[in-house]
């Protein structure tokens, strides 16, 4: 098959997927007809053959949105909405299937991967609400016979980044907020996983009936995203860059959005503090802290970096904590019993290699953990590191985590709010008012009392604070991705004070 005929749907698992990209509701090739390999981060294996797009592709992505925008804009709710449901039939029909590559793309276990599909299914079934939401207020006014209103219009064009990580949830994520909002939308998905994070998505929408134009998905090769994204900034089609991922590449984003004036919506990554008070159940507290800290082998923005316990339970927590992780599974992503699958590169390897060995020659130490097996790195816990090490001030994306003792709540608090991060954060107590108190005091875009770090509710406004970025997600996004006009009606004529 060529490029532009194949789809996912219509490959063996076993055989590499060959993709164009997606632009006016067609699956093009690229002029020149180049593309780049992706590689299974387990096997090495080459995973896909995908279209390396350029400027010319982007910007005919860009006119297309542009050319869609006002019918999209204009559709009736319950058109839009019908559209999202379809989506979501498309999505739970195909799961199994999308499951399993996005363990192979992205090296997610399968229990992430199937749990990504159910929070797709869900979050399209959401958006369909998202079309009805409040699109404005009615203004008191001093004036005598004026109707005053404020009204929320879309913006037009979104240029969407996308992660490799949580690659289905947040691909869709970041299509379905702008254009639940009214806006169309030109993806461009990490190239560690272009079909995860963006080409399954378009799939699906070309196949659930979506107008040509309001979803667009260019590609490109390692090292070429510049060329796309200069496209963004100074095509004036595009009206708001909306980028999840890291936040040193958010402030290179941010920096240049600022000078073409451009509005961006960042979700970016977090340090993320779990705070366990002495009155706690251990156990729970044990197992709250293992999901937290290596879930998806601690590559999610949300992973616990760093485990903050009171004194008086230092030791038997640590104790159970270290026994817990040394049972986690270690292997092949698509193996149902695995929990610690690869990490996603060799430079990612190399990253959490570095950091850890720092922490330790810094005088830390690693209770379990600190080895690898090809791409698959052990769950480590490290004790003893001192503030200056790397691992203690950044978000390390691998299965690392910090314990450390506090003597007091207000030392635990301090220690949680030491970072410039606030994404996401978590209280253990035995006294539940006690961790709500407690929880007003984290400087977190996110705090969850007697739960783990990791939590994602559709409906819930999550996002960060301080480093971790700005805007919120689910129904809450409409105010990010619409302008609010001040629409004045005066009844009669109005009057005036110098005429």
């Amino acid at each position: 098959m060529t490029i532009e005929e194949t789809s996912v749907s219509e490959t063996e698992t076993t055989s590499a997927i060959h993709y164009g990209h997606f632009v006016g509701g067609d699956w093009r090739a690229t002029a020149d007809g180049t593309t780049f390999e992706v590689h299974e981060p387990y096997t090495g294996k080459v995973f896909g053959e995908v279209a390396a797009c350029g400027q010319a592709e982007a910007k005919a992505a860009i006119e297309a949105a542009s050319v869609a925008f006002q019918g999209w804009a204009e559709l009736a709710p319950a058109r839009k909405a019908a559209l999202f449901l379809r989506a979501a039939e498309i999505v739970e029909r195909r799961r199994e299937r999308i499951a399993d590559l996005l363990a192979r793309e992205t090296g997610c276990t399968v229990f992430f991967a199937n749990f990504q599909q159910d929070l797709v299914k869900q979050t399209l079934q959401h958006a369909a609400s998202w079309v009805y939401q409040r699109k404005g207020d009615i203004l008191q006014s001093d004036v005598p016979g004026t109707y005053s209103t404020a009204v929320r219009r879309p913006l037009g064009v979104v240029a969407s980044f996308t992660p490799w990580n949580g690659a289905s949830v947040l691909a869709w994520r970041a299509v379905l907020q702008p254009i639940a909002a009214g806006n169309t939308v030109v993806v461009k998905p990490s190239e560690l996983a272009p079909v995860s994070a963006g080409l399954i998505v378009a799939e699906i929408a070309a196949e659930a009936g979506f107008p040509p134009g309001v979803v667009n998905v260019v590609t490109h090769a390692p090292g070429e995203a510049k060329v796309i994204a200069d496209e963004f900034f100074e095509n004036p089609e595009v009206r708001c860059i909306n980028f999840i991922g890291s936040v040193q590449t958010a402030r290179m984003l941010s920096e240049r959005a600022g000078r073409v004036l451009k509005r961006t919506v960042m979700e970016l990554g977090g340090y993320n503090p779990m705070i366990v008070l002495e009155d706690v159940d251990i156990d729970y507290a044990v197992r709250c802290a293992t999901f937290s800290a290596f879930f998806h082998q601690g590559q999610i923005c949300m992973n616990a970096r760093k485990i903050l316990v009171q004194r008086g339970i230092y030791d038997e927590f640590l104790r159970r904590f270290v026994e817990k992780t040394k049972t986690l599974r270690r292997g092949d992503p698509q193996n149902p019993e695995t929990v610690i699958g690869p990490l996603i590169t060799p430079q990612a390897l190399a990253s959490v290699k570095e950091r850890v060995a720092e922490a330790i020659e810094l005088g830390g130490k690693a209770l379990t953990g600190g080895n690898h097996q090809g791409q698959v790195y052990e769950p480590t816990i490290l004790v003893d590191v001192p503030p200056e090490a790397t691992v203690c001030n950044e978000e390390t994306f691998g299965p690392v985590t910090i314990v450390q003792p506090v003597d007091t709540v207000e030392e635990a608090i301090a220690q949680a709010n030491r970072t410039m991060y606030g994404l996401t954060s978590a209280i253990l107590t035995g006294d539940t008012y006690r961790g709500f108190e407690l929880a007003a005091q984290v400087k977190s875009g996110a705090v969850h009392v007697n739960m783990p770090t990791i939590d994602d509710e559709i409906q819930a406004p999550i996002g960060g604070v301080r480093d971790s970025g700005w805007g919120r997600t689910g129904p809450y996004s409409i105010d990010d991705f619409t302008d609010l006009i001040w629409v004045n009606v005066q009844s009669g004529q109005r009057k005036l004070p110098i005429a």
